[in-house]
């Protein structure tokens, strides 16, 4: 009963330093020695409570970098045009991405049908973890036709930006055709990237992109970690 108490007590005190501005949205919270030396107590103790202000979506840990104070969650346009940079600077954000992976394979059922292309055509797959303000926001997997885009692959490895490469193949402006949101909980590879626990909910958007004459150029899954974003249907 000890121990429950003590680390109730350090729950409670740093709820109270976030409330009252001591720790910001976004900051580094003092490591777990740090806080067993202020309170006296074990590393388990802190760790407790830690996890119990993480349980209640007040503190996140990122996998090496230790553990941070919530961002407000991030208002994410979704309107007919897709720009992950440009909404999140509006937003007062630095925008940043993690690339997990950029191969070229063969295209499931649902990507040769989203993007109109003739079964087992190849198809470059983008992955990765998109950040605002150093912390991941989102999971992304982004389908574009290979033989349309075919240098695509370096272009992605060089601008970083979906945008700027499509732009290389005089895809100058894109839209967004369709969009289906679906509430979800984080499997234990997506909480690892997010820096959630599993089972913690998370968005998942399914949209498919098109050129100006209408044909399809990407179609893309997004997880959003579901405590850091509120997406904003705009009519643009």
């Amino acid at each position: 009963m000890g121990r429950t108490a003590l680390w109730i007590s350090i729950a409670n005190d740093l709820r109270a330093d976030i409330a009252a501005g001591r720790y910001r949205h976004g900051d580094k919270l003092p490591t777990e020695a740090e806080f067993s030396r202020r309170y006296g107590v074990n590393r388990h103790t802190v760790r407790r409570a830690l996890a119990d202000l993480a349980e209640a979506g007040l503190v996140h840990a990122r996998r090496g970098a230790g553990a941070f104070v919530a961002a407000r969650p991030t208002d994410y346009p979704l309107g007919r045009r897709v720009r992950f940079h440009q909404n999140l600077k509006a937003a007062g954000q630095a925008p940043d991405k993690n690339i997990l992976s950029i191969q070229t394979r063969s295209a499931d059922a649902r990507e040769s049908e989203a993007l109109a292309l003739s079964p087992g055509k190849a198809v470059h797959v983008y992955e990765g973890v998109s950040l605002a303000d150093g912390a991941p926001l989102a999971l992304f997997r982004s389908v574009f036709p290979a033989d349309r885009f075919a240098g695509l692959p370096q272009a992605l490895s060089e601008t970083r930006s979906v945008t700027a490469a499509l732009a290389r193949f005089g895809i100058a402006d894109y839209t967004r055709a369709s969009t289906r949101l679906t509430a979800k909980h984080a499997t234990p590879t997506q909480a690892l990237h997010l820096a959630l626990r599993e089972g913690a909910p998370i968005l998942r958007a399914v949209s498919i992109n098109i050129d100006p004459e209408g044909r399809p150029v990407e179609y893309g899954h997004t997880w959003f970690a579901g405590d850091r974003v509120s997406l904003v249907v705009t009519p643009d």
